[in-house]
C-alpha cells in the first residue's frame, strides 16, 4: 500500500529533461514538462536515474483509456503473471510505490490536458498520493484533468504506446538532456 509520507525530491532539474522510454515492444521518447510540473518531473527523473522502473512490467491496461506502469511489485513477476492479473510475491500490481508520496500539480499547471499520448501520475483517492505509477493516455481524457498531474508529452512512439498491454516490460527509462 501506499506510504502517505510526502517527500520533495532530491532530483535538480535543468529543465530540458526528456525521457526515453525502452520497452519490450519499442521505444518512446516523451518531453517533460519542468515548468509546469517540477515535483512529478524531478521524482521521476529521480526513480529513472536510479534505476527504478528497469525491469517494471505494465500492469494495467484499458483500450482507449490508459496503459499504466512504475509498480515495484511487478518487478519479480513474470510477464505472463503479470497479464494475467496475478499477485507477485511483493503484492498485488498496481498496489506499490517508491515509499513516498509527492505532492499534486494538476491545480497548478497551466498545460495539465490528457491529450493523446500524454504522461501523467497515477495515484489513490488522496490527490497527494502519487510516487512511482504513471500512465500514458490512449487518446484524449480531458476527464482525468481536474484531478491527475500530467508531467509529459510524447514525441516519438505513439504507435508504441498503442502497442503496450499489460504485461509488457519497462527494460529502461533514461533521462537525456535536448535544449
Amino acid at each position: 500500500m501506499f506510504n502517505r509520507k510526502t517527500r520533495t525530491p532530491e532530483y535538480q532539474l535543468v529543465g530540458d529533461e526528456t525521457a526515453v522510454f525502452e520497452t519490450s515492444k519499442g521505444a518512446i521518447r516523451v518531453a517533460l514538462d519542468c515548468e509546469g510540473a517540477p515535483i512529478h518531473v524531478a521524482n521521476f527523473c529521480e526513480l529513472a536515474t536510479m534505476g527504478f522502473y528497469d525491469g517494471l512490467k505494465f500492469h494495467r491496461c484499458v483500450p482507449g483509456f490508459v496503459i499504466q506502469g512504475g509498480c515495484p511489485n511487478t518487478r519479480d513477476m513474470t510477464c505472463e503473471q503479470v497479464a494475467a492479473g496475478l499477485p507477485g510475491p511483493d503484492g498485488q500490481p498496481g498496489t506499490g510505490g517508491p515509499g513516498w508520496c509527492i505532492k499534486e500539480e494538476f491545480s497548478t499547471n497551466p498545460r495539465n490536458s490528457h491529450v493523446d499520448g500524454a504522461l501523467a501520475m497515477a495515484r489513490s483517492m488522496d490527490p497527494n498520493s502519487a510516487g512511482s505509477q504513471f500512465y500514458f493516455c490512449l487518446g484524449p481524457q480531458h476527464n482525468l484533468d481536474s484531478g491527475y498531474t500530467v508531467f509529459g508529452s510524447t514525441l516519438e512512439g505513439k504507435d508504441v504506446i498503442s502497442a503496450l498491454r499489460a504485461g509488457d516490460e519497462i527494460v529502461s527509462v533514461e533521462i537525456v538532456h535536448e535544449a
